[in-house]
């Protein structure tokens, strides 16, 4: 094993996975390197859950090598190096957060006293003799963490970690994470939220149909994307607005209308001569959810 294997998290190479004749992965590459937050977006059916599951060892590798911190996520030993939190996963209700907690240190070989600076971690000391039955959902998402942090994972894997979540929750939750990540913990996130991965993500890979599309910063993603939205209150009917130089598209709301163009600055000069009464225009660059949506419906973007 080389050296770069031993800093990555996760290695894919070349993972291909069907069910019968459907073809669910083609070829996929993915790295997490030690430290590092992966953003995996693509609409549903883009073969995420497939790729997710080969890399938690849920299924049998069928074409291709995957390697979780150096080894086979099939096995047990390997698979203590792991953590995950899904949306899916359920509690025993008549158990507390200190014993379920103490249990997933027990279930990944390490000694259940561990668990007790996690729940501190996390804010759930307090909570430690409370039935889970009782737990409000923000309280839940942190049981989860807890128990998928407990062992320490080399890869931890988020399934929608902060969907139900309000603002300042997800702010702290994504702050215990930034603390983990400093101290080497890989982070392999799905969501639908794609502004939150923006922020929150070191690279971003776009997955469609089985494929790879694109993978980089959300900065360099974006900038691949040359349309610009200028949204303003106007006069103008929508038949001289498509007539505008460099207008892509548009949509009307009473007098509000918002433009995609890929030339603003030609575009305002004009809109201002025709409509002196012009007002509230904003003009603001794509954001990384307009560039995901752009990839995977094949619109054209810069190289």
């Amino acid at each position: 094993m080389n050296s770069n294997e031993n800093s990555q998290a996760l290695r894919v190479r070349g993972a291909s996975h069907s069910y019968g004749a459907n073809l669910a992965l083609d070829g996929v590459d993915l790295d997490v390197a030690t430290g590092e937050c992966v953003a995996l977006l693509g609409p549903n059916g883009a073969g995420k859950t497939t790729l997710v599951n080969l890399a938690i060892g849920l299924l049998p590798r069928q074409h291709g090598e995957i390697l979780l911190a150096g080894g086979d996520p099939r096995r047990a030993t390997t698979r203590r190096r792991l953590g995950v939190v899904q949306q899916t996963l359920g509690f025993p209700t008549t158990l507390k957060v200190g014993e379920i907690v103490a249990g997933a240190a027990i279930r990944a070989g390490c000694s259940k006293n561990v668990a007790g600076p996690v729940l501190a971690e996390l804010e759930l000391t307090e909570l430690a003799g409370r039935r889970a039955a009782k737990l409000s959902g923000g309280q839940r998402q942190r049981v989860q963490l807890a128990m998928a942090l407990v062992a320490d994972p080399a890869l931890l894997v988020l399934d929608e970690p902060t969907v139900g979540l309000d603002v300042p929750a997800r702010r702290r939750f994504w702050d215990l994470l930034a603390r983990r990540r400093a101290r080497g913990t890989g982070v392999l996130v799905t969501t639908h939220l794609i502004e939150e991965s923006a922020a929150v993500a070191d690279r971003v890979v776009v997955l469609d149909h089985g494929r790879v599309l694109a993978t980089g910063t959300p900065g360099a993603l974006v900038g691949r994307l040359p349309d610009r939205t200028v949204t303003a209150r106007t006069s103008l009917g929508r038949e001289r607005l498509v007539l505008l130089p460099g207008v892509v598209s548009v949509d009307r709301d009473g007098e509000h209308v918002r433009l995609t163009t890929r030339s603003p600055e030609t575009l305002l000069r004009v809109l201002l001569a025709e409509d002196p009464g012009l007002s509230e225009l904003r003009v603001e660059g794509a954001g990384l959810e307009e560039a995901v949506l752009a990839l995977t419906s094949g619109a054209e973007v810069a190289a």
